[in-house]
């Protein structure tokens, strides 16, 4: 699918072409629902807030001027809708103090054909982070599922979510600090100093 081909689809679809739209979420909900599906405690949330973001998408394309891509646009909305069904139903967590740290989580576990013992600890790893991430609110939720899961700069996260850039790194770091004492509480993470790294940012 070209790039080309993605643009006629929008603006078919905003004159009311319900087939380009049709295209437009065939080509996109998978990625949707994967970011719906960190953000959201069960795949039931996570499939309804993937509906409304598009049912959102399709009320607003109209108004829709490329100002950021079509796939930031949708993330934004994707987003949101998760954040206020997790504030509707009001199964959120208050959010832990401030930190300034900005470690690395590393949340993406390698899958160096490992045995059958390391296998079993980055299942267990994976179900802990999955875990905190859950613990987390719905904001600082946010802005770590897209830096560390779908690896967006803080800048992309910030044109997403439309946030300044002090506010995104000012969550993110919030949210590694809360993530992380999650992780420590639970045994399954130690600190290493050497694991910080350096050149991701924005």
């Amino acid at each position: 699918m070209t790039e080309q081909q993605e643009q006629k689809w929008i603006s078919a679809a905003q004159k009311g072409d319900q087939d380009a739209f049709e295209a437009l979420v065939r080509l996109y909900e998978k990625r949707v629902f994967a970011l719906t599906s960190r953000m959201c405690r069960n795949s039931e949330d996570a499939a309804e807030a993937a509906q409304e973001a598009f049912l959102a998408a399709w009320q607003g394309l109209p108004f829709f001027r490329g100002d950021a891509s079509f796939s930031t646009w949708l993330y934004r909305l994707a987003s949101n809708a998760c954040v206020d069904l997790l504030r509707r139903e009001g199964r959120h967590q208050a959010a832990a103090g401030p930190s300034l740290d900005d470690e690395e989580l590393n949340l993406d576990v390698p899958d160096q054909a490992p045995g059958p013992h390391e296998a079993a600890e980055r299942r267990e790893l994976k179900e802990q982070i999955e875990a905190g991430l859950q613990a987390l609110s719905p904001d600082h939720r946010q802005v770590l599922v897209l830096r560390e899961l779908h690896q967006l700069s803080y800048d992309e996260i910030a044109e997403t979510l439309d946030l300044d850039l002090g506010t995104v790194k000012s969550r993110i770091n919030r949210g590694r600090k809360q993530l992380r004492n999650f992780l420590l509480q639970n045994g399954n993470f130690s600190p290493l100093s050497s694991s910080k790294e350096t050149g991701r940012e924005g």
